[in-house]
């Protein structure tokens, strides 16, 4: 593996250990079910088994992942650009949800579905501004946007469907990041040398 590819792995390799994120796009999912009062959810202390559950799952795929790929540590510099993402993703939350579709009487009251659209805009900024987007990032956020900003949800809140758009595009997009970590982790096949032909 050449000190480039490796130097760009190490980097964006804390931020493509998708395999937590698995486990933890089901969170949206009961999130949602909670909201909608299904079956056993609709009672407080089975949701919060449930969530426990995921959150244990979430944390036995983390040590699979150290254990696999070992650990990295971040760069001040991107622990930098990971705080401001961070305040991005709430200001695009909050700021964006309320004013596309809320009762606020300043808000815009579009036909969209906000969390997803947001959620999504909130991903490719994340993965711009600290790995580099990749292509099934384009493609899994790309799609959830669209979903999200199509103008065709008017009626009821949509926000638990958006709850599980969303769920279901973070564990995709995590089993893909994974899957790319793991890829970019393996070295290349290098041409034999003469010394190695010759041994």
């Amino acid at each position: 593996m050449d000190h480039h590819h490796l130097r760009a792995t190490a980097t964006a390799s804390p931020y493509l250990r998708g395999l937590v994120a698995v486990p933890g796009g089901l969170l949206f999912v009961v999130a949602a079910l909670g909201n909608w009062g299904w079956g056993p959810l609709r009672h407080p202390a089975a949701f919060l088994v449930v969530v426990a559950c995921v959150a244990a799952a979430c944390a036995v795929a983390g040590r699979y992942t150290r254990e696999r790929v070992g650990r990295a540590t971040p760069t001040r510099a991107q622990r930098v650009r990971e705080g401001l993402v961070g305040v991005a993703g709430v200001a695009l939350m909050v700021g964006g949800s309320t004013l596309l579709r809320s009762r606020a009487s300043w808000s815009l009251d579009l036909p969209v579905n906000a969390i997803p659209a947001m959620f999504a805009v909130h991903m490719l900024l994340y993965y711009e501004w600290l790995v580099g987007l990749r292509a099934h990032h384009r493609v899994v956020w790309g799609l959830l946007l669209a979903a999200g900003a199509f103008p065709v949800w008017d009626g009821a809140d949509p926000s638990n469907v958006g709850l599980v758009l969303t769920g279901v595009a973070v564990s995709i997009n995590g089993a893909l990041d994974h899957r790319l970590l793991l890829r970019d982790l393996d070295p290349p096949a290098w041409p034999a040398t003469g010394a190695d032909r010759a041994g």
